[in-house]
């Protein structure tokens, strides 16, 4: 059977005889797949992604950054240890849904205050299990990031047809600027540190080194992050303006992670951040979209990759050192390295397709990558860049 047909023709795979479907996964190219449905019941349509992290499902699919997506966890057992209020990433799940290999079985674990089912129930959220992961997964490689439309029915009925026409009819990612509609409505101060075991997560005391954290969809353990490095954290909205920025006084300038298509991002980010490097000396840090803002800002370009990069075990490298890192990763665009201008070097690219994952200024302390160093969920080889950011301001200041 082939792995996606010509779009006027649908593919009915369906779960097992005695089990009635009450979920169905819709492709903009015809293909079609039945499963059992779980969580909240209607329709939603959006990009299908594929997420390779054996753990943290609660933090990816509230991760900003997934805002449009519906994800598909090549990992068969999601749910299993239930969910926690302490592993949101936002207030909200970002992703329209998830689609999994097992239906979510009840939760074991300590930590655990609710079910998956129970939990994307009460968020709205459409999951769908029973389903061939695997094969869907080799339709997204093969084809691209596609359009999709799901839908929950506890009643088993569904129009086709309607289904495919919402799924052809997606706009999709490209030229989206999906920050606006993540990002923060106020400036706030951020006041957590990492997780610490006994005592959740510790209060931010004493003080450190001023910084503004833009906030493009930023996952609330990168704020952690800066905060146990050592930096006073103040968040603005992803449109603030360098005069914004600046009012606060800040040692340095964080730029963050979050979803949509950078070059819309960049249509207001890109001017904020030039004026910053002209007017200042600051140290800049950027990770995910605040990766390619910055690149956009130093006169690089980005793209759209065929079906990015999603889960917990990225290899990357460190071309200066040599040395390799494993990195958590979610990004469907990446910088196009041979773009970059003359003063800016690349100083990380993927072990899996040798795709950009880190820049820097040759001449000062401004730099970025591609991954995620605050790891959640994931290894944590690659916490040292928050320690290098502080180190930046340190010798500055």
């Amino acid at each position: 059977m082939p792995d996606h047909l010509p779009s006027e023709q649908a593919e009915a795979l369906a779960p097992a005889k005695d089990s009635k479907p009450t979920a169905c996964i819709a492709l903009a190219d015809g293909t079609v797949i039945y499963g059992k449905g779980f969580g909240a019941e209607g329709i939603a349509v959006a990009e299908l992604c594929f997420n390779t992290a054996m753990t943290g499902y609660q933090e990816i699919m509230t991760d900003p950054s997934y805002a449009r997506q519906v994800i598909t966890f090549t990992f068969p057992h999601i749910g299993n240890t239930g969910t926690t209020p302490e592993d949101h990433e936002a207030t909200a799940p970002a992703a329209a849904g998830m689609v999994v290999k097992w239906d979510p079985t009840p939760p074991s674990n300590w930590r655990a205050t609710d079910s998956l089912k129970a939990w994307m129930e009460a968020h709205g959220r459409i999951g769908v299990g029973g389903v061939d992961t695997r094969r869907l997964t080799r339709i997204i490689r093969q084809q691209g990031a596609p359009h999709v439309a799901i839908q929950h029915a506890a009643d088993g009925v569904f129009d086709i047809d309607a289904l495919l026409d919402k799924a052809r009819g997606f706009n999709g990612i490209e030229g989206a600027d999906l920050a606006r509609e993540v990002t923060c409505d106020a400036p706030y101060k951020w006041n957590e540190q990492r997780w610490v075991w006994g005592e959740g997560f510790p209060p931010v005391t004493g003080k450190g080194h001023k910084v503004v954290a833009i906030d493009y969809g930023a996952k609330r353990n990168i704020l952690r992050c800066l905060a146990s490095a050592g930096c006073d954290v103040t968040v603005l909205p992803a449109t603030a303006t360098a005069a914004d920025i600046l009012s606060h006084n800040p040692e340095g300038l964080f730029l963050s992670n979050g979803p949509g298509d950078p070059k819309a991002t960049g249509e207001y980010a890109v001017p904020m951040i030039r004026e910053i490097l002209e007017k200042t000396d600051m140290p800049i840090f950027g990770i995910c979209l605040g990766h390619q803002m910055l690149a956009l800002a130093l006169g690089g370009k980005t793209l759209k990759m065929n079906h990015g990069h999603h889960g917990a075990n990225h290899p990357v490298k460190d071309v200066q050192t040599g040395k390799v890192e494993i990195t958590s990763m979610n990004h469907g665009f990446a910088v196009d390295s041979q773009t970059l201008p003359k003063g800016v070097k690349e100083t990380h690219i993927s072990l899996f397709d040798g795709s950009n994952c880190g820049i820097a200024m040759e001449d000062r302390p401004v730099f970025s990558v591609q991954h995620h160093p605050e790891a959640s969920p994931g290894p944590q080889d690659s916490f040292y860049l928050f320690e290098r950011f502080v180190g930046h301001m340190a010798a500055v200041k």
